[in-house]
């Protein structure tokens, strides 16, 4: 689980095909090392990876044919910068939102725009996507947790302060770039919940019944 709050900008050094899968090493750039084990996550653009080898700088991982059809990472190259996240802990500060790490669609950038200091995104979508993604939700774009600032049909805006900017990958996103999306895990279990519900029988039990029963 994570929360979408960057820890570091990495960069992939090594890109290894395994058959129909890969590999990848990262360079880790400012992420703290230290307390990493084998297996451990790393989300990685918003992709939950798990850690197979490792040192002081750098992780490698493997990226099965399932996480290559669902994500960007097909179009990515050696030098790719890449949004860098640790699992979180019990005692992690929960800055973002509910993370998985399980991308759930490629959207696109389809305008940029600078508005003051910010920078304003339009960010298409897949049209199955549409439902989860409300006004002021949370969304997470290549593992940022970030704010839907405006909707139209299949794509929303996002506004990006500096700091924001400055901290992520986000700064150096273009039209036409391919990003990880990963909507608001609350919405998909809210719509299961909806789902289960609307699919019950009509409860035979009224206040009626209680009440001829002793128990109202």
């Amino acid at each position: 689980m994570f929360t979408g709050i960057i820890e570091a900008v990495g960069t992939l050094t090594s890109i290894t095909p395994r058959g129909e899968d890969i590999s990848v090493t990262v360079e880790v750039g400012k992420l703290d090392m230290s307390d990493v084990k084998l297996g451990d996550s790393i989300a990685t653009n918003g992709v939950c990876l798990t850690v197979v080898d490792f040192n002081s700088t750098s992780y490698s991982a493997d990226l099965s044919l399932e996480t290559l059809n669902k994500t960007s990472f097909t179009g990515y190259q050696v030098g790719a910068k890449v949004n860098l996240e640790k699992a979180m802990l019990p005692t992690t500060r929960f800055g973002g939102h509910i993370v998985s790490g399980h991308v759930d669609g490629v959207g696109e950038i389809v305008e940029r725009n600078q508005v003051g200091r910010a920078i304003e995104f339009w960010v298409s979508m897949p049209g199955e996507l549409s439902k989860y993604v409300a006004e002021k939700g949370s969304i997470t774009l290549d593992g940022i947790s970030l704010t839907v600032n405006g909707l139209r049909k299949n794509a929303f805006k996002l506004t990006i302060v500096p700091h924001t900017g400055e901290e992520t990958t986000i700064s150096d996103f273009h039209v036409g770039r391919k990003v990880n999306l990963e909507v608001d895990v609350l919405a998909r279990y809210m719509e299961r919940l909806l789902n289960q519900q609307s699919s019950q029988p009509e409860s035979r039990l009224t206040m009626e019944f209680l009440q001829q029963n002793g128990f109202a």
